[in-house]
């Protein structure tokens, strides 16, 4: 694997279910069911280098864009595993050339562990804080996976709220 460390002050983009843009740090929405580098139940925040990159990654397939929250981040983040050299360097374990392989389509229509969440165990274990990886729905697009409760006190990211117009809790979605 090779490491790589986001610069001081960095943006980061996340396009948010409104259900959750009150939670806009826990990656609770991907511990729900799971994401491409998360099981269910470990809490991953996605996020992406660009505000395009992170609404195609919201509206994945769809021919329509749902509705979203659109946040931003200033990070500082480091030791992020970076898919973008894959293959480079000293050899990659063959399992990270997986990564790619359609998650969703493994484990609910054919309930099979996707091998990325084998490589999100993977990072977890080796005590990483996340994964820096190419966007398969927006050419030239970047993400970032964090794991909330690996990120290690000097890495730093902080959701850009200065007017406070985030909601405060979820009581909108209350029945």
């Amino acid at each position: 694997m090779i490491l790589w460390d986001l610069p001081q002050g960095t943006t980061l983009y996340r396009a948010h279910t409104p259900q959750w843009a009150s939670r806009p740090l826990s990656g609770a929405g991907a511990a729900a069911k799971g994401g491409r580098f998360n099981r269910a139940g470990v809490e991953a925040l996605y996020l992406s280098l660009d505000e395009v990159t992170a609404l195609r990654e919201y509206q994945q397939t769809s021919p329509f864009l749902p509705p979203c929250t659109m946040t931003s981040y200033s990070a500082t983040l480091s030791r992020l595993v970076d898919l973008r050299q894959l293959g480079q360097g000293k050899p990659w374990d063959d399992l990270w050339h997986d990564w790619r392989e359609d998650w969703r389509h493994l484990k609910f229509d054919l309930h099979i562990e996707p091998p990325s969440w084998v490589l999100g165990d993977l990072v977890l274990e080796a005590g990483l804080p996340g994964i820096v990886f190419p966007s398969l729905t927006q050419e030239n697009g970047v993400n970032v996976v964090l794991y909330v409760a690996a990120l290690p006190d000097s890495n730093c990211i902080e959701v850009n709220d200065p007017d406070g117009r985030l909601p405060r809790d979820q009581s909108s979605w209350s029945n």
